[in-house]
């Protein structure tokens, strides 16, 4: 199976929803709090079309055409992450979600990849994220997929805390890559991305 990758447009709303819904379903039946706050209802639209405005959200899709992922980023989230992490360095992966039905097909590890080349592209060093404090179960499969884990912060009001980064020229994945479906090779408005 082969995937593609483009940035996601406002049309992609319900096909977004739908990926954290059936995301929220899934950790709940395997016990998981995380994202035990369902996305749900205008604020949760509103906060994806932010999102796609400002360029910082992709959809993956199959090559039959079904959304079957979708990945964000965006700046430092300094609830985690320090100045004295020189911010800057890293290109910060949030959202990644990948449907059940492309599960076991080393789509996370792809879309990890892409993000690694896009860093280093970018001359960043570092691809970082932060996930659910007690998912031990996304933290292992962040480590077997080359992230070190930096820390762990726990701001009362925040769930999500658990700090890794991966060099960017880190790559698995030597002879598959995802296929980039837009304009510019890279389509990242650095611009418009704060601390970085």
């Amino acid at each position: 199976m082969s995937y593609r990758i483009r940035p996601a447009s406002p049309d992609d709303v319900p096909a977004l929803m739908a990926l954290r819904t059936e995301a929220e379903t899934w950790l709940r039946q395997r016990g998981s709090d995380q994202w035990s706050d369902p996305e749900i209802g205008g604020r949760a639209i509103t906060k994806w079309r932010e999102t796609i405005d400002d360029g910082r959200a992709w959809v993956i899709s199959s090559d039959t055409g079904y959304v079957v992922g979708t990945v964000s980023r965006g700046p430092a989230d300094q609830d985690f992450w320090r100045n004295d992490d020189q911010l800057q360095t890293a290109f910060y992966l949030y959202k990644l979600i990948i449907s059940r039905r492309a599960a076991g097909d080393g789509l996370g590890s792809l879309v990890l990849d892409w993000a690694c080349r896009i860093a280093a592209l970018e001359g960043r060093p570092w691809l970082r994220i932060d996930c659910w404090r007690t998912n031990r179960d996304l933290q292992r499969y962040y480590e077997g997929l080359g992230f070190s884990h930096v820390r762990t912060e726990a701001p009362a009001h925040r769930k999500s805390g658990w700090l890794a980064q991966r060099r960017s020229n880190s790559i698995l994945n030597e002879k598959r890559s995802l296929v980039i479906d837009c304009d510019t090779p890279t389509y990242i408005p650095t611009g418009r991305i704060s601390g970085g």
